[in-house]
């Protein structure tokens, strides 16, 4: 929609002329109809907070000021966690269930003193990298993660994803924060939102926040149920949890990727299902813990935080991760055509310049972008524009200048990130709009073909299939 900023200044010190007055209640409407529109996209959010503000209110009058909480703080309330001082926050354990023989040196690595600390002398992440079935691997104190670079194939994969890691270690090894009055309470909304949620009652999304929450709220100083030392636990057990089960796959799939609370393999082939289903039913029963597993014909990912796979039931449809290639939607809609080329080239083998070439829908090419209170003003050339938020566009015209960002501390500028050397700015309604002759293209074909190499596909073949 229209984001062009009213031109009649808030702080004008005389009555408004009522030309002003006409512009500035035509800016002020458009305002609420667009906070509007943004509540109407997000109201699943918000009916969840509600639920949660609820929660905090059981067998007491509705407090509407707790919507001013965040969803962790408004857990802690559920919870009845108090506020107290630990001077434990390294003195962690190992799960009693783990068996890791190949990569014991990770567990030695968590065992040390000196690695118990979060960042190093120099300041940078304390960390521990490590190469796991052929695959680079780091692990610490966040989470692991694992990804072969630039890879793409395809095959029998097979996600396998530990449901609810995080809230099922907590309860399955105790490790839920001590300052809960009554830690009961935690498993007891567990179970409550697996019945919710196998009925299809709306109520699980509230209780699935405060599951969920909780952990982030364990490391939250500020918050009642801080306890960075079960916060800890629960990771280093997830991480070694999943570690013993790449172990015991690793002699019997490739190893694609690993998260926080999943791994990706593709099987040598397809009847060892069977094979690594036992392998995982084994390893569920020592853990406590629970696989979901989905399966999938093709893959291709950049890395661990960028990736497409495609679902082996119905090859048309594809689940996304990253900024290259997730699914946007109308509060998140930058560089769309740069996303769909690189999923239609990716998925059905389009090359990106006819995804590109063929699409005549302005709002597609628009590159969105807001500056933070780090920043004083945007510079489109050297003309000062009164924006903060731009939609900006690859231009053919060689006299169009580039789009910098001035810094508030120190007055240089920055070139905004991905925008294009020549480009011009379009604030009005785009919807409706098409292509201008002007538009550039080739930038974007540019981009998409840069994109696809850092997936592991070569801009020559692009340009074969074209051909």
């Amino acid at each position: 929609h229209d984001i062009k900023e009213s031109s009649v200044p808030f702080d004008i010190q005389r009555k408004l002329t009522p030309k002003e007055i006409e512009e500035t209640v035509k800016y002020c409407k458009h305002d609420v109809e667009q906070t509007i529109e943004v509540f109407l996209e997000r109201k699943d959010d918000f009916e969840a907070h509600i639920g949660l503000v609820k929660l905090a209110c059981k067998d007491k009058p509705l407090n509407l000021n707790l919507l001013s909480k965040t969803k962790v703080q408004l857990s802690s309330i559920i919870l009845d966690a108090v506020r107290t001082d630990y001077d434990d926050e390294f003195d962690i354990d190992f799960p009693h269930t783990m068996e890791i023989k190949k990569y014991k040196q990770v567990v030695d690595w968590y065992a040390k003193e000196e690695n118990r600390r979060y960042q190093l002398p120099n300041g940078s992440k304390n960390q521990f990298e490590i190469m796991v079935a052929g695959v680079p691997h780091v692990f610490g104190w966040g989470g692991v993660h694992g990804a072969l670079d630039k890879y793409h194939g395809e095959g029998y994969f097979l996600n396998m994803d530990v449901a609810s890691l995080y809230p099922t270690l907590m309860i399955n090894y105790n490790l839920g924060s001590r300052s809960m009055k009554d830690p009961n309470k935690y498993e007891e909304i567990y179970h409550t939102r697996l019945k919710y949620k196998a009925e299809g009652n709306p109520l699980q999304l509230p209780l699935k926040e405060v599951l969920n929450g909780t952990y982030g709220a364990m490391k939250n100083p500020n918050n009642p149920l801080y306890d960075p030392r079960q916060a800890n636990r629960v990771c280093v057990y997830g991480q070694l949890l999943l570690l013993d089960l790449i172990e015991k796959l690793e002699p019997y799939c490739k190893i694609i990727q690993s998260n926080t609370d999943g791994v990706l393999i593709k099987m040598h082939k397809s009847d060892d299902y069977n094979l690594i289903d036992d392998i995982a039913h084994e390893w569920e029963q020592r853990t406590k813990l629970t696989l979901e597993f989905d399966e999938y014909c093709k893959v291709a990912q950049k890395d661990v935080n960028n990736y497409i796979i495609v679902p082996h039931d119905d090859p048309n449809k594809y689940e996304s991760k990253g900024a290259y290639v997730k699914k946007l939607d109308k509060l998140d809609y930058d560089l769309p055509i740069i996303n769909k080329a690189l999923v239609e080239y990716i998925i059905h083998n389009v090359p990106v310049e006819r995804t590109i070439n063929e699409c005549d829908q302005f709002k597609e090419f628009q590159l969105v972008s807001k500056i933070s209170g780090k920043y004083t003003h945007i510079l489109h050339g050297r003309e000062p524009l009164k924006e903060k938020c731009i939609r900006i566009f690859a231009s053919k015209n060689f006299n169009h200048p580039g789009v910098t960002k001035v810094n508030k501390r120190t007055g240089s500028e920055e070139k905004i990130s991905n925008s294009p050397k020549n480009c011009f700015i379009f604030n009005d309604n785009v919807n409706e709009a098409k292509v201008p002759e002007k538009l550039d293209k080739q930038w974007y074909i540019d981009l998409a073909n840069k994109r696809l190499e850092d997936f592991g596909f070569s801009a020559t073949r692009t340009l074969f299939d074209l051909r």
